[in-house]
């Protein structure tokens, strides 16, 4: 009895370090915004083309000017893709959806937007203030898309929710606009997987 309570104390012991290895080859990414700041931690083996399309936006300062332009109490905050004339900024393909990887719409989570079509998101995201389970991949079909997480808000959560409970109205055609703009000044990597799979910056 004791020997298979020792096999057991070690694949748990082996368990939780695969985990810690794998939660510090997560990228991290800061969001400087006009409300203060937060982090974000991207999980790039269950949404690998999601994070690559994100990184790369985030390096070319693609957000950095862009606003939270849909606050929504009780559901969710979005941005990422207008500018603070509210003006598209665009130029971005469309990606893969990676609803079907198993993230779930929780609390603190981010997912990318799009349009009915499943395979339209390019830039916004949102970032869920509840467990949004109507958003998660139920099947491969129009309805049953669902929503890509990509990552997971690790730090400033207040933050988040401070920008959530901002006072909205509409704004050209455009409801549930925060009336005291919210910036995102800039978002930058402040961790990284170097080559070897380990490695800070």
């Amino acid at each position: 009895m004791k020997f298979f309570k020792k096999i057991i104390f070690l694949s748990l012991l082996i368990s939780l370090n695969i985990t810690a290895a794998h939660a510090k080859d997560d990228p991290v990414v800061l969001f400087e915004t006009s409300a203060g700041n937060f982090e974000v931690t991207l999980y790039q083996d269950k949404a690998p083309v999601t994070v690559k399309n994100f990184l790369s936006l985030v390096d070319q300062k693609h957000y950095n000017g862009t606003i939270f332009h849909r606050v929504i109490k009780n559901f969710m905050i979005q941005g990422g893709g207008l500018n603070l004339s509210m003006q598209k900024v665009g130029g971005v393909m469309p990606i893969k959806n990676e609803a079907n990887n198993g993230l779930k719409n929780v609390k603190g989570s981010i997912a990318m937007a799009r349009t009915g079509e499943p395979h339209s998101a390019s830039d916004q995201f949102f970032i869920n203030t509840k467990d949004n389970t109507m958003l998660d991949h139920t099947g491969k079909n129009m309805r049953g898309w669902g929503y890509a997480v990509f990552g997971q808000v690790t730090k400033g959560m207040d933050v988040v929710m401070k920008i959530e409970g901002s006072s909205t109205s509409a704004r050209g055609d455009r409801g549930d606009v925060p009336v005291k703009t919210i910036e995102i000044l800039k978002i930058e990597r402040i961790k990284t997987q170097s080559p070897a799979g380990n490695g800070e910056k």
